[in-house]
């Protein structure tokens, strides 16, 4: 359904960090730097980028938005969690571990990334 997601960042290196580390987690390698400044994490199923706002004014993060990376393990969502928590990522909702819904058991772990944007690793139980 998606081709591509992109988050603004106001400081592209912390935002690299942070998500060579969190991705990295999941078993994606680092982000790729265009001549634009802009980071690119190309995989099978989509892409997922970092830029500087092209309007010059500050990122900021959407509220009530969230971005969600699939684990294909509770050990590779822990693995995403304690990346994000030692690059520059912040905790947010309850701790990592499996929740009850409409949809079934899910295994999820929350995070916010440096510039505010709140990002989740999945794994359907």
């Amino acid at each position: 359904m998606f081709s591509h997601i992109m988050v603004g960042a106001n400081d592209i290196d912390a935002a690299k960090t942070f998500y060579d580390a969190t991705l990295g987690a999941l078993g994606y390698g680092p982000g790729v730097i265009d001549p634009k400044g802009r980071v690119f994490y190309v995989t099978d199923s989509g892409i997922f980028a970092i830029t500087v706002p092209i309007d010059g004014n500050p990122a900021t993060h959407g509220n009530g938005s969230t971005i969600g990376f699939a684990a294909a393990t509770t050990e590779a969502a822990d693995a995403w969690h304690a990346a994000g928590l030692a690059n520059g990522g912040t905790a947010c909702e309850e701790p990592p571990g499996v929740r009850e819904g409409d949809m079934g058991a899910l295994y999820l772990a929350y995070l916010r990334d440096p510039s505010g944007n709140k990002l989740c690793a999945l794994l359907r139980v």
